[in-house]
């Protein structure tokens, strides 16, 4: 390990360090998110049957209408009810900043990362927005504005019970989705999708889902949601509450209808136009995970261009690195949408 690697690990080190409200939450199966039974006396066969139908019906699963209940404010914030509901009414409404461009036509929805607050990645949008591209930046399901009363944290998007973690990151894609159909009533025909971290997944699984969807840039890349949970260091606590319970590749079947790998082992990648960037030193979302998610990707026809920084996860968004990662990223949002 060189000087420059062991800088950036310590730096990620640190700003994982500085955030003191993580919790290990009680392990729970949810099925009662998942349509089960809670007195199911074999809770694991149920969610291995739920998942397995959803990754087959996935078209089915990840579908839904136009909220018949948009209104946008005076203040460019988008809200509409959410088409799942949840057992916190503050969740189900949707947020959605809008940046308004120049451009008629062209639109990306931006998904932020894990506990991102209201005004985070602002000014991702506002690059957009310069480059004439409308920007709806979305709130996602139980963060800033959608948190759960009495909540610190999304953790009911990313945390040790199976079937409210399946529900959550189901509604995040169905969530995009409407916001999607509501930047088509708007005149947008030329839509793009841009993601960080679980914004990433999120965003990649409603790329291969959504016909309309012209293009789709991510930071960050991964596997199964499992394995990012296992060994990422920013959800070890979420693994704290999972190992006694259950195994990796357990975890791997029954969160695989959230996962992208799933869809590309599918083909369901193929043909459509992505952008992947990447850091070298990521401990959350680990380089060799990242490997094997290119080389799937490749392997089932998809061709996506790709930069890996020498960086890691928090450290994207340091100078020169968030110059480097905006830029091409941008460029290839332009050149796909305008």
């Amino acid at each position: 390990m060189n000087w420059f690697e062991r800088r950036i690990r310590r730096y990620e080190h640190r700003r994982w360090s500085t955030d003191d409200n993580r919790r290990v939450q009680p392990f729970d199966w949810g099925l009662e998110y998942i349509g089960g039974d809670p007195d199911e006396p074999d809770p694991a066969a149920y969610v291995r049957q739920y998942a397995a139908w959803a990754i087959e019906n996935s078209r089915e699963w990840f579908a839904t209408t136009p909220a018949d209940d948009y209104r946008l404010d005076a203040d460019n914030v988008l809200t509409f009810t959410s088409s799942l509901h949840s057992l916190w009414p503050e969740n189900d409404t949707v947020h959605a900043q809008l940046f308004p461009g120049r451009s008629k036509d062209a639109a990306v929805l931006v998904l932020p990362n894990w506990n991102a607050k209201w005004h985070g990645q602002d000014g991702l949008c506002l690059w957009l927005q310069r480059l004439g591209i409308t920007a709806l930046k979305l709130s996602m399901p139980y963060h800033n504005r959608r948190m759960a009363k009495g909540h610190e944290r999304a953790d009911q998007l990313v945390g040790p019970n199976i079937g409210l973690t399946l529900q959550a990151n189901r509604q995040a894609v169905q969530d995009s989705r409407r916001c999607l159909r509501w930047l088509e009533q708007r005149g947008f025909t030329k839509l793009g999708i841009l993601g960080t971290s679980i914004g990433s997944s999120v965003g990649y699984i409603t790329l291969v889902h959504d016909d309309a969807l012209r293009a789709g840039g991510f930071f960050h890349v991964s596997t199964y949601f499992a394995d990012v949970v296992s060994q990422g260091m920013t959800t070890n606590h979420v693994w704290e509450g999972l190992r006694q319970h259950v195994s990796v590749d357990e975890l791997r079947e029954f969160w695989a209808p959230i996962s992208p790998m799933p869809y590309v082992e599918r083909g369901m990648g193929a043909g459509k136009n992505a952008f992947m960037v990447y850091g070298k030193y990521d401990p959350t979302f680990l380089p060799p995970l990242t490997a094997q998610m290119l080389e799937a990707l490749r392997r089932h026809g998809a061709s996506p261009k790709t930069v890996e920084l020498h960086c890691g996860h928090y450290s994207l968004e340091l100078a020169p690195f968030s110059y480097v990662a905006g830029y091409r990223m941008l460029t290839f949002l332009r050149s796909s949408l305008v």
